[in-house]
């Protein structure tokens, strides 16, 4: 990659990247983002990439781009909880903790239900059942109409009676 920067042209392979992810072309999709990060490197970018490793269960290569996406922007949420999705994903639990804890503490995240519901979801197969309420409570505070973590509360609420 040269010094010069293209943050126009980095933006266009990104929405390009993205619908090749949509709809399914994988390999264009990981050019495109690849081509995206060597025009100028974002979190997002790094973030997809990641996420489109993991949809060819790379989950290891998927882990590394989230790490790329918050050297570049430790203040975006979403490579944090990826990365507590893809440990749960393997079995890795009690790592997956303290990523999705810094994940609901982003400061630029849009989906802040996402983390919570995972940390409910560590907490529920540990059989931490008060802790995965909170979570999963939490949740429902964020997004009313998030009907499995309303089931997961209602379900919680039963057992713990």
């Amino acid at each position: 990659m040269g010094s010069a920067s293209d943050p126009e042209a980095a933006a266009e392979y990104l929405r390009r990247a993205f619908q090749a992810q949509m709809s399914g072309d994988l390999v264009a999709a990981i050019d495109l983002y690849q081509r995206s990060i060597a025009a100028c490197p974002t979190a997002e970018a790094h973030t997809f990439l990641g996420w489109t490793y993991s949809f060819q269960g790379r989950l290891e290569d998927a882990i590394e781009e989230c790490q790329k996406a918050i050297a570049v922007d430790p203040t975006f949420g979403n490579p944090y909880n990826d990365i507590g999705a893809y440990l749960i994903e393997m079995g890795r639990l009690d790592e997956a903790i303290p990523w999705l804890e810094r994940a609901t503490r982003a400061t630029r995240y849009e989906s802040p239900h996402f983390p919570r519901f995972n940390l409910g979801r560590v907490y529920l197969a540990k059989e931490m059942y008060s802790r995965a309420l909170q979570e999963f409570r939490a949740v429902v505070d964020l997004r009313p109409d998030h009907l499995p973590a309303r089931h997961a509360v209602e379900a919680l609420r039963r057992k713990l009676n």
